[in-house]
């Protein structure tokens, strides 16, 4: 008996090894938004923020988007037009991101640290287009883009548990439907 029990033990403390040692070596690059997401779920689970924290996270992944895009639009924009908004994009939501940095930082939210699969891949698409091409595409992205970041914002303005996060949130709202109304005149303008 004691030597069956050995024996188990042995194979178990060996699974268990081989286990923690595959989930150490995954060759698969994570992406950026689901690591801080499980983060702050692992973090956060017992409190109240979970929900906060999923919109925080969300808002970083688009806001370090519209800044590596207004970044983008200042050199493949044809538009001069365009090139402003994209500065008034890497100027706006650069500074909003700093904020939300400060705030994540403050609550021990984990904001993701680069673009995610599906942010990137948006980028990717725009920075394979210049000029004209660029401009429809950005400028079409930018508009559907503020439409859903205006709603989430709102969203989280009513809804946040902390009332930090949710005041942050209501604050960047004027500045969104700011930015939906001036991607909107130079879509018109492009017609």
């Amino acid at each position: 008996m004691k030597e069956i029990m050995k024996k188990i033990t042995i194979v178990s403390l060996a699974l268990a090894a081989m286990t923690a040692f595959s989930g150490c070596n995954t060759n698969k690059t994570e992406d950026s938004k689901e690591v801080a997401e499980e983060q702050n779920e692992q973090a956060l689970d017992s409190t109240n923020l979970e929900d906060d924290s999923e919109f925080a996270v969300d808002a970083a992944d688009g806001g370090m988007m519209e800044v590596k895009l207004g970044e983008l639009a200042k050199t493949n924009a044809a538009s001069a037009e365009v090139k402003k908004f994209g500065e008034t994009m890497v100027t706006d939501h650069g500074k909003a991101n700093d904020e939300l940095k400060a705030l994540a930082q403050q609550k021990n939210i984990t904001l993701p640290m680069a673009l995610s699969d599906e942010k990137q891949k948006k980028y990717d698409d725009l920075a394979a287009k210049k000029g004209a091409d660029f401009d429809k595409a950005y400028i079409a992205f930018m508009v559907d883009d503020h439409k859903e970041d205006i709603s989430e914002f709102e969203e989280a303005s009513k809804d946040a548990k902390d009332p930090e996060v949710k005041s942050w949130a209501a604050g960047k709202v004027p500045a969104l439907k700011h930015h939906l109304e001036m991607a909107q005149k130079i879509k018109d303008a492009q017609k």
